[in-house]
């Protein structure tokens, strides 16, 4: 048997030859859309497209935010205009943002969608609790250092009983 050849032990391998050599981070993937000059992010997991070729048949008798609905490869989306639940003024030249809540698709009207990012869960911070913003459930500093991001509740945009 040759000398300069290295044997490792059973208890070597298990403690220090596989050992994770990275810290792993939980995060979460948020899509970044604008409205004016707000950054707000939706979680990437419940959004289904992003379209800008869209119809809008418009529904009587709906909170103004609701601007009505289009026809999205045979199925009826609901669209809310973000812009004026959050007391912006209305605008015409907007994305839809088609999103699938607990079964629930809508869209969301956005000004422009800015990036996909990843974003620490640790980094998140809840909102003030005299804020009466109830749509934005966190927020968080950007990662590049390009602004603060709200976490857009998707929860709040379903109706509720």
């Amino acid at each position: 048997m040759n000398e300069d050849m290295l044997f490792i032990t059973e208890d070597q391998v298990n403690e220090s030859a596989f050992a994770p050599t990275e810290e792993v981070v939980d995060s979460q993937k948020f899509l970044v859309f604008m409205t004016d000059d707000l950054k707000i992010g939706v979680d990437a997991e419940v959004v289904i497209e992003i379209s800008t070729s869209y119809t809008i048949t418009y529904l009587p008798m709906l909170p103004p935010f609701i601007r009505g609905i289009i026809n999205l490869r045979g199925q009826m989306i609901p669209i809310i205009d973000i812009r004026l639940h959050l007391g912006k003024p209305e605008k015409t030249d907007c994305l839809v943002i088609v999103l699938n809540l607990n079964g629930t698709e809508m869209g969301i009207f956005v000004d422009s969608v800015d990036q996909m990012i990843d974003i620490p869960k640790a980094d998140i911070r809840p909102m003030p609790a005299q804020s009466v913003q109830k749509l934005v459930s966190g927020m968080c500093a950007l990662p590049d250092g390009s602004g603060t991001m709200l976490v857009l509740d998707c929860e709040q945009l379903l109706p509720h009983d």
